[in-house]
């Protein structure tokens, strides 16, 4: 459920997985404007739906609406994926973990002990900031054009989170660019994040949420530059996947998800 919706690649990654996996389900995008999550959220449990998947302007609505949330749900007041537990609804949000897994299958990056640098202070950001937190980092930098966004997303570290500037990318083991530029289609497509792709290089990871275009033309210049890079596609199928695992009991698909959505990637 989202406003807009009809761009999403979740249905098609959910789908895939129901196919492996032989159960008669099925993910479906619904349009629901900002301001209509408590009816959707009734819809759903009326008619008896495992899940949702919730995507902008949502996430804070639902983290207020359902029955339950999981801690990091409740530490990021945000719900990206609803399970239907007997009449409860239970709110969990995905990102981080799928996130940290994609860093793990993209980079063999493992966060412990690593310094980290996150360009970002919305809801990804956020997400991101308290995934590495909570995966043992040594430190997450948080970058932002506002610093009171900043201070809020790095607090979510605890003792290791702290505001700082793009031109420490260099002395870090990771660089994130958790906002929307870059991204087609998005407010700012030729936008590059502030961290100049000239201030990476080898033995350093940078990673992208945005996944349309599949590598944005900052990634690009960052893995030129020798870096390994981690697109944002990453995150998408690893997200997914956990919301698949609550929802059914099941291990999911990985790379039947993975050849459905670079696929459809690969045709747009």
């Amino acid at each position: 459920m989202g406003d807009p919706v009809a761009h999403s690649l979740s249905p098609l990654l959910h789908n895939t997985a129901f196919a492996e996996l032989g159960l008669d389900w099925a993910s479906t995008g619904f349009h629901v404007p900002a301001g209509g999550a408590a009816g959707a959220l009734e819809g759903a449990r009326s008619l008896g739906l495992a899940g949702l998947s919730v995507t902008m302007p949502h996430k804070a609505a639902v983290a207020a609406l359902v029955d339950e949330r999981t801690e990091v749900a409740a530490r990021l007041d945000a719900v990206n994926c609803v399970i239907r537990r007997g009449d409860r609804l239970i709110g969990d949000n995905t990102d981080g973990e799928g996130f940290v897994a994609s860093l793990r299958r993209g980079a063999g990056f493992e966060p412990a002990g690593r310094r980290c640098l996150v360009i970002g202070g919305g809801g990804a950001a956020r997400a991101v900031v308290l995934a590495l937190a909570d995966a043992g980092a040594a430190e997450v930098v948080v970058v932002n054009r506002s610093p009171e966004r900043a201070a809020r997303a790095a607090s979510l570290a605890g003792p290791v989170g702290r505001v700082g500037e793009a031109g420490e990318a260099g002395a870090v083991d990771l660089v994130v660019n958790a906002t929307p530029a870059g991204m087609a289609g998005g407010p700012a497509p030729d936008r590059p994040p502030p961290v100049d792709p000239a201030w990476v290089g080898p033995g350093q990871v940078v990673a992208d949420l945005v996944y349309h275009p599949a590598e944005t033309a900052w990634l690009a210049a960052a893995r030129a530059a020798g870096a390994t890079t981690v697109a944002g596609v990453g995150m998408l199928v690893h997200q997914a996947a956990t919301q698949l695992l609550a929802w059914t009991g099941e291990d999911p698909p990985l790379r039947a998800m993975w050849a459905a959505v670079e696929g459809a990637l690969g045709a747009g």
